[in-house]
C-alpha cells in the first residue's frame, strides 16, 4: 500500500507540472493532493505546520502572480484592459486548440484582434499580443520555480524531518 500511495503522491506531481504547460490543469492545486495523500494516507507521518503555512502562502503567491503578470505585461506592452481578458480567455481556448502552442498562439491572436477593434494600429496591436505572451512564459517559469522549491520542501519535510 505504501507503494501505491507513493506512486499516487508522484504522479500528482508529474500532473501539477504538466499543468505548467495545459494550463486548464490546476498546478498549484494538483500539488496539493500529493501533500494530502501523504498526510492521511500514512501512519504518524505528518508534515509539519511550518510545512502547511509555507505551501498555502506559496499557493496565494503563484495565484496572484498569475494574473499580476499578465495584467502588467499586456498593460507594459500598451494593451488594453479588454485584451488582458481577451489573453485570459486565449490561454483557456488554447488549451484545446493545438495544444500546447495554443497556449501561445490564441491569446497572442485573441489579443491582436482585440486591439485592431479597438483601435486600427497594427504596431500597437502586435506589441500588445507580444506582451501577453511574454506574461505567459513570465508567469510558466515563476510557476515553475516555485512548484519545484514547493516539491523539493515536501520531500525534505516528509523523508528527512519526520
Amino acid at each position: 500500500m505504501t507503494f501505491i500511495l507513493w506512486l499516487f503522491i508522484i504522479a500528482s506531481f508529474v500532473l501539477a507540472f504538466i499543468g505548467l504547460i495545459k494550463p486548464i490543469i490546476p498546478s498549484v492545486l494538483i500539488l496539493w493532493i500529493g501533500f494530502l495523500i501523504y498526510q492521511f494516507g500514512f501512519d504518524n507521518q505528518n508534515l509539519s505546520w511550518v510545512f502547511y503555512v509555507s505551501m498555502i502562502l506559496f499557493t496565494v503567491f503563484i495565484i496572484i502572480a498569475d494574473f499580476v503578470m499578465n495584467k502588467y505585461f499586456v498593460n507594459k506592452f500598451g494593451g488594453s484592459k479588454l485584451s488582458e481578458y481577451a489573453a485570459l480567455i486565449g490561454v483557456v481556448i488554447g488549451c484545446f486548440v493545438f495544444p500546447p502552442f495554443g497556449i501561445i498562439i490564441i491569446p497572442f491572436v485573441a489579443v491582436l484582434a482585440v486591439e485592431l477593434i479597438q483601435e486600427p494600429n497594427l504596431s500597437k496591436a502586435l506589441k500588445a499580443s507580444f506582451g501577453s505572451v511574454i506574461a505567459f512564459l513570465a508567469s510558466s517559469i515563476a510557476q515553475a520555480i516555485i512548484m519545484v522549491i514547493m516539491v523539493i520542501w515536501f520531500f525534505i519535510d516528509a523523508l528527512l524531518i519526520n
